[in-house]
């Protein structure tokens, strides 16, 4: 997937994609339907390097019937172009589902099936992606004065020490979220990040365990509670959360719009201020909330346990843990509640952190490229309105952010429900750059 340049080394990608999630895929559907109609020699090359050995998105969480929290039509590519052959109603007719799927009368498909979907348009870019690589640095190329390309370095993770080079006229940079524990847990083998959930689940007897302590208030704490107390019906599960009560998302349809692609363009042309408050408006649509229908029924099994005379589903509210200490037999927790100081110390046989997550720290990967990239008032990196970091003149490759842009492009900007458009724009912008019309759009205030 490379062609030679008279300009540049001998094989120079117009594209290097780090990471081959949901993001960077729909960015390989957007360039692959470019391609198909472009003329002879107008095609973009492109080549993806992600670090798991194959195509997986957070499958540790495929947990039998949770489901999406996005329409179905905000796939890989519907949003940017409703007749794209990899949108999820062509994977729905392929696998001779459309008609079924259409009776079923459901907006959110099942999690398991929805990442179907996505494995079955990986499958189409196999020869696009390699897998199993690491990258462990990105670093400018100069010619004079000039940055015109950018090495991205990756480290085969099967055959340790052998690295690869590729030369980038853009990079794009997808790399996901990574899971966050409180400062002062360690995670072991009674001990886990909810990302981890079932691979974890895997190392305990089922018939030996006896009691789960989940932390966290957000809808993977609810799914794992719920998915605990029902698989596990011999063991009691303890959900620990500062609040009073799990808080339901707020899926309305007006506050839905703060996902809507022009919410994008609002946000980013919003002064600070503005910014902060859209933020915090709109923060119960996303972070630290529940579906509602699962809260009811989780409320629904406690009530039918008071009811029996059993609690196999304590809630722990408006308490935190203070103390973890896995023995290796077992984990000892103490939980404080936090209006009457009281504690309670529980005999668990695993701690479950859905404690969400953050973005990962491209200081290493990007120290080399660093000098030339231009930075807000709070030291992060300012990103234009086609997702393009904003480097010195003198840089003309592109690196592009699939991730990590809230703070300039709002709340929706790296989530699934924006990811055809995205890529759609990222492609835009890379074609428009490479024919001398680079996009002049500005940093945000």
């Amino acid at each position: 997937m490379t062609r030679p340049s008279p300009s540049g080394p001998p094989s120079v990608h117009d594209v290097v994609g780090v990471g081959f999630g949901p993001s960077n895929l729909a960015l390989a559907v957007a360039l692959r339907e470019h391609n198909e109609g472009a003329r002879p020699g107008d095609d973009v090359t492109s080549v993806f390097l992600e670090r798991q050995e194959r195509f997986g998105w957070h499958r540790d969480i495929l947990i039998d019937g949770a489901t999406m929290q996005v329409s179905f039509l905000k796939d890989l590519a519907t949003m940017r172009n409703p007749i794209s052959r990899y949108g999820f109603l062509s994977y729905l007719h392929h696998k001779g589902r459309l008609v079924d799927f259409i009776n079923h009368r459901e907006f959110f498909p099942s999690r398991v099936e929805f990442h179907d979907y996505l494995e079955w348009v990986a499958a189409e870019f196999a020869e696009e992606v390699s897998y199993g690589e690491e990258v462990v640095e990105i670093r400018p190329v100069h010619r004079g004065d000039e940055i015109p390309f950018l090495e991205v370095v990756s480290r085969n993770t099967r055959a340790h020490g052998t690295t690869t080079v590729r030369t980038a006229r853009n990079v794009v940079l997808a790399t996901g979220l990574v899971p966050c524990l409180p400062p002062d847990v360690t995670e072991s083998k009674r001990v886990w990040h909810s990302s981890t959930l079932l691979s974890s689940l895997d190392t305990l007897a089922k018939s030996e365990v006896r009691r789960f302590v989940v932390v966290g208030s957000g809808q993977s704490a609810a799914e794992a509670a719920e998915f605990l107390h029902r698989d596990f019906p011999g063991a009691e599960v303890c959900a620990v959360f500062e609040r009073y009560g799990y808080s339901p998302a707020d899926d309305s349809p007006y506050a839905n719009r703060i996902f809507d692609p022009k919410a994008v363009d609002l946000y980013f042309e919003a002064d600070g201020d503005l910014k902060r408050r859209l933020l915090e408006y709109h923060r119960n649509t996303n972070y630290s909330v529940a579906d509602l229908d699962l809260i009811e029924e989780l409320y629904r099994r406690a009530y039918q346990e008071m009811v029996r005379g059993e609690e196999r589903l304590r809630i722990l509210n408006v308490s935190r843990v203070v103390r973890v200490e896995d023995t290796g037999d077992h984990v000892d927790v103490t939980v404080r509640n936090l209006a009457s100081g009281e504690t309670v110390d529980l005999r668990a046989d695993a701690v479950v952190y859905a404690t969400g997550y953050r973005r990962p720290d491209t200081g290493p990967l990007l120290a080399g490229v660093e000098e030339h990239v231009e930075h807000d008032e709070r030291g992060l990196p300012r990103v234009a309105r086609d997702y393009r970091v904003v480097c010195a003149e003198r840089v003309r490759a592109g690196l592009y952010l699939q991730g990590g842009t809230e703070h300039t492009h709002g709340i929706a900007s790296s989530l699934l429900s924006l990811s055809a458009v995205r890529a759609g724009e990222i492609r835009d912008s890379v074609l428009e750059r490479r024919h001398g019309s680079p996009v002049e759009a500005a940093a945000p205030r």
